[in-house]
């Protein structure tokens, strides 16, 4: 029986694995298949570009909106509600014809990427086994870590050789695939109250989230300043060709994928945040090793590898302790940490633009990025501290009564 409900537990977890690779997709196809977009509606590379923000907006706004209307519902439906809307809205992506519609897809798109996380991870700890709740949220992570290995050179090639909207139908197919294994795979959990209970506005209301959730804008900004710049770097400061960018961020994608179960492991030995704290240092580290070795063509594929793998030690860590930190509106916290990695996407690029456009060398972003992440392990000692000094507290109130 233990076996059976084991075995179900497991193909639950591959049904968010699923989504997430879908989710994984969507983001960072457009990224290779950019000109083509730019092309095939007559519209600039940057306007193209514009598509990416808006997909981005949908994921801040969609994440706790969705989620909440989510919350009246059992997760089960939700998840496959969420999953429907996707791959609907990504279908539609592939049948915009001008800028607006574009954009307006994309949007939409983004909606339920936040909710989906949000919720698949609070839905992942609660088909673990115990002690295992970080290696189960890390399964649906992996999807997204495999996606930039598999899915995204694939929907790229076929994005460029055959026609851009093509990836985007891609993309629907995988939302439909997720769709059909959460209606068969996913089991109806016991609902939980409500995020807009009195006691999910508790948990909203405790100033630890919403310094995890600042430290997740600024400190997973570190990598995105690195990584909005790694075809330049690669090209115009380490000398290889066009081609290589390609096999680089496979290589960074790789790196992704064990990171990702690594930091799962590190949440365990750790707690979550000493985890995030210890991921964001090795980060501010090889983001200042890769500044210094960056004209070496080998030695910058290296760290591509290493900071890839890097990046994404702290994912599984932060969730986990931005789901504790958010006791009775798991779900509302959850997807809102996706909002936040999204801010740090674009504030990450932004920020690591600037010194580029004054004039300094590509390098510089990096350098922006180990700022922001040693901004990031700076937050999270604090916090730290200040849950020591609590405890401190209570004991001494505890001996004084």
């Amino acid at each position: 029986m233990e076996t059976n409900r084991n075995n179900a537990n497991r193909k639950a977890l591959v049904a968010l694995a699923l989504g997430g690779f879908g989710i994984g997709l969507t983001e960072f196809v457009i990224m290779g298949i950019l000109p083509d977009v730019a092309q095939g509606l007559n519209i600039s590379i940057p306007q193209a570009g514009h598509a990416i923000a808006a997909y981005a907006l949908g994921v801040v706004i969609g994440a706790p909106l969705f989620t909440k209307m989510g919350g009246r519902m059992d997760s089960r439906k939700t998840l496959l509600l969420l999953m429907t809307w996707f791959a609907l809205f990504n279908g539609l992506s592939g049948l915009s014809d001008n800028y607006t519609t574009l954009l307006i897809s994309r949007f939409l798109s983004g909606l339920p990427h936040g909710a989906f996380f949000g919720i698949g991870a609070v839905v992942a700890g609660r088909l673990a086994k115990t002690g295992k709740i970080a290696q189960a949220i890390a399964v649906m992570f992996s999807g997204l870590t495999i996606a930039n290995v598999i899915g995204v050179p694939i929907g790229t090639y076929i994005g460029h050789h055959y026609n851009w909207s093509a990836s985007f139908y891609m993309v629907g197919i995988v939302g439909l695939i997720t769709m059909a294994s959460i209606y068969y795979w996913m089991p109806k959990l016991p609902q939980l109250p409500p995020v807009h209970t009195s006691e999910g506005s508790k948990g909203l209301k405790n100033r630890e989230l919403w310094a995890l959730i600042l430290l997740t804008t600024i400190g997973t900004g570190g990598f995105f300043a690195w990584y909005s710049y790694i075809a330049p770097l690669i090209t115009e400061v380490a000398g290889l060709g066009d081609y290589v960018i390609g096999y680089a961020m496979i290589l960074a994608g790789f790196g992704m994928v064990i990171g990702n179960f690594i930091g799962a492991k590190m949440a365990e030995w750790l707690s979550p945040l000493r985890a995030v704290a210890l991921s964001l240092s090795i980060m501010v580290a090889l983001l200042i090793i890769n500044a210094v070795v960056a004209l070496n063509p080998y030695a910058i594929l290296v760290m591509t590898f290493l900071i890839g793998t890097a990046s994404f030690t702290v994912a599984t860590p932060i969730q986990m302790a931005i789901i504790n930190a958010s006791k009775g509106s798991e779900m509302l916290g959850s997807s809102m940490n996706q909002s936040a990695f999204n801010m740090g996407n674009a504030s990450g690029a932004y920020l690591a633009g600037l010194p580029i456009a004054y004039g300094n060398g590509v390098v510089y972003a990096g350098l922006v990025g180990a700022v922001l992440a040693a901004i990031g392990v700076g937050i999270a000692l604090s916090i730290l501290v200040y849950r020591q000094q609590k405890t401190k507290r209570y004991k001494r109130l505890a001996y004084h009564s």
